[in-house]
């Protein structure tokens, strides 16, 4: 019976992934035509943005394209064929992405250009914390944090190293991709001066985030401290009773006006510190960590430096 059930479970898995290679082969994916992968948003934003109008001549699949968060994301074994067949590979390279460090043993393209985020920024790489107050943190291993994205100044360093490697596999359009990426790593520029403007003029530099906290480098490039009721890759989403009242107590320390909570995150752990604090009258802000934009999203014209542009408008209110 074993050994029945064994050869069933094979059967089911070529099965999967034949009917995989013939999805990909009944698309536009097995033409001529350049092929990259990119995981997330912001990676695939920043690879249509340097692509400019030679984007409609490059197969680029997305794989995250659904809205769901990169921590909880199962591949697909159409996921294992782009990987394995495509020209160019974008990804993170943390924790989460453990999956295709597999999948790029059975790579099948042999010339393939592999860009992986963390290597990219290199020294720049942060550990993600486990502050005072943060639930589970003496149950945490240190680990590197993955969300390099929420970095303007990482970004750049990510877009040009992206731009390098389309330059080099499609050198014909070489002289309009350097014209798109310093238009592109221009636009970064300034947002991240808008960035440091308002952060230096803050009355407050410590926030209450009552949620994950996938802000790491974001606070860091502009001198913020916060507290926070989870990690950036906890998987945790009920706080605890001491997590509560830590950081209400911190919200009536730091005369706190205002919450912060991601874009995925409910309101029920920031009301919740507002009904335990003195004045019960804190504001619920929201900071995009651009983990879950998918397909809708970015047909209704939302992209990477739209996102970040409304995530300064936040920070501006938080910390007035």
């Amino acid at each position: 019976m074993k050994k029945l059930l064994a050869i069933l479970v094979i059967i089911c898995c070529i099965c999967s992934l034949v009917g995989a290679l013939s999805a990909c082969q009944g698309s536009d994916w097995e033409n001529g035509n350049l092929k990259v992968v990119t995981t997330i948003f912001p990676e695939y934003d920043w690879t249509m943005s340097i692509l400019g109008e030679h984007a409609t001549d490059v197969n680029i699949k997305n794989l995250l394209n659904s809205g769901v968060d990169m921590h909880s994301y199962q591949s697909s074994p159409a996921d294992m064929v782009y990987i394995a067949t495509c020209d160019l590979l974008v990804y993170v390279g943390g924790e989460s992405d453990g999956w295709i460090e597999d999948a790029l043993k059975q790579a099948t393209n042999k010339d393939m250009v592999v860009i992986k985020l963390l290597d990219v920024i290199k020294d720049s790489v942060l550990d993600e914390e486990h502050k005072d107050g943060m639930q589970g943190e003496s149950e945490e291993e240190v680990t590197s944090d993955e969300h390099v994205w929420l970095s303007l100044k990482r970004a750049k360093l990510c877009v040009n190293a992206i731009a390098d490697a389309i330059k080099q596999l499609d050198a014909g359009n070489a002289d309009d991709y350097t014209a798109n990426t310093e238009i592109y790593c221009d636009e970064l520029d300034k947002l991240d001066a808008e960035y440091r403007e308002a952060t230096s003029n803050g009355a407050n530099k410590t926030l209450i985030v009552a949620d994950r906290f996938p802000f790491r480098y974001l606070f860091a490039d502009y001198g913020l401290d916060y507290y926070a009721a989870f990690s950036g890759c906890s998987a945790e989403t009920e706080a605890s009773f001491a997590t509560i009242t830590f950081l209400a107590q911190k919200v009536d320390e730091l005369q706190a006006k205002v919450i912060i909570k991601t874009e995925s995150g409910k309101n029920d752990i920031p009301q919740t510190i507002i009904n335990n604090s003195r004045n019960k009258n804190q504001k619920i802000l929201t900071l995009n960590s651009l983990q879950s934009i998918g397909a809708q999203d970015r047909d209704k014209g939302v992209n990477y430096l739209s996102i970040m542009q409304s995530n300064l408008e936040v920070l501006r209110e938080a910390l007035a």
